[in-house]
């Protein structure tokens, strides 16, 4: 009996979306159609330096010792796959770099989990990556990233950072402008609170200014805090 060993690798999840359905409409073209997928697979997993680890009815995982030629390897298998469909299968594409247990050719654990489970949250035809390998790879390849949040995946605890590979924008400019986007922007009610606060601290200031005959040095914060007010307001109201 083999020794379970662990390593640290990058792992590739595919499966046909729609599979089922697809063999109770034609069985015999079904076959056919996924044995020409793994085929492609096969060709640009062994091309980008990869090994099929499991297979098991329409899915396979697969892994790599670069993080930039797995993530390639799917763009490409998804190219080829989506030019020669012609309305057969599609498939969809997780990729993860994380923590695996080896068990003779089998790759077992979470990090094979998570894989499987970026590729059941993937749009027949996508690739979804997790933050782990999108940190190494949205500087080395051309291709866009969207962050699409943080997802839960089935039967994990934590939820995970998501990006979909491909886009018109390249080195991560999507994921980027979705991340400034998610961040909560402030509220007329907020705003005002605020605003309402500095105005009572001018207004004792004034005062103590007043009282203590001090030349009205406060008129020099309060010019500021007009200035901010005129420039937070005008965004404020631009986007209710």
């Amino acid at each position: 009996m083999s020794q379970v060993q662990r390593k640290l690798t990058t792992i590739l999840a595919a499966d046909a979306a729609g599979y089922s359905g697809s063999m109770e409409a034609d069985e015999v073209r079904t076959v056919s159609d996924l044995r020409a997928a793994r085929a492609v697979f096969t060709q640009f997993i062994e091309r980008h330096h990869g090994r099929i680890a499991n297979t098991a009815g329409d899915g396979l995982i697969a892994e790599f010792p670069s993080v930039v030629e797995a993530v390639q390897c799917a763009i490409e298998v998804q190219r080829e796959l989506g030019a020669n469909a012609e309305g057969g299968l599609r498939f969809r594409i997780g990729v993860h770099l994380g923590d695996v247990m080896v068990d003779g050719a089998d790759l077992l654990g979470e990090g094979v989990n998570l894989a499987a489970r970026l590729q059941t949250m993937a749009d027949p035809g996508g690739i979804l990556i997790s933050q782990q390998v999108y940190d190494q790879v949205q500087k080395k390849l051309s291709v866009g990233f969207q962050y699409l949040g943080e997802k839960t995946p089935k039967n994990f605890a934590e939820s995970v950072a998501v990006y979909s590979v491909g886009g018109n924008e390249s080195g991560g400019g999507k994921a980027r402008a979705a991340r400034a986007a998610a961040r909560p922007s402030e509220s007329k009610a907020q705003f005002f609170a605020r605003a309402g606060r500095l105005g009572a601290i001018l207004a004792v200031l004034f005062v103590i200014d007043f009282m203590t005959g001090a030349g009205w040095w406060v008129q020099w914060p309060a010019l500021g805090f007009a200035l901010w007010l005129a420039f937070k307001s005008g965004p404020l109201f631009e986007r209710s």
